[in-house]
């Protein structure tokens, strides 16, 4: 997925809602300048912002990993793997 398909989600989902990009803005904790640069695609947006924005549309983020790749994380030390790929936001989908 590119910066530019997650924009035209987000601006999909907004509109679907009838919010316009101040009131999203408002209600994720972002400024509308980034809420316009998201829905761009603009490529360097902070994810932690992205996740709020999503978060106040009522989207998730699915994060799916090769399974390969996900079996030799089973059995990592590292710290929060799991509930990166399984926690409340692991679904992301707009219908």
């Amino acid at each position: 997925m590119t910066p530019a398909e997650i924009g035209r989600i987000v601006r999909a989902a907004r509109r679907a809602q009838g919010l316009r990009q101040d009131q999203l803005a408002g209600a994720a904790g972002v400024g509308i300048r980034f809420l316009s640069e998201l829905e761009r695609g603009k490529k360097t947006v902070r994810l932690e912002k992205v996740i709020a924005v999503l978060d106040a549309l009522g989207c998730t983020l699915r994060v799916e990993m090769p399974p390969s790749e996900s079996e030799a994380c089973e059995g990592s030390e590292a710290p929060g793997v799991d509930a990166a790929v399984t926690g409340p936001r692991a679904n992301w989908s707009y219908e």
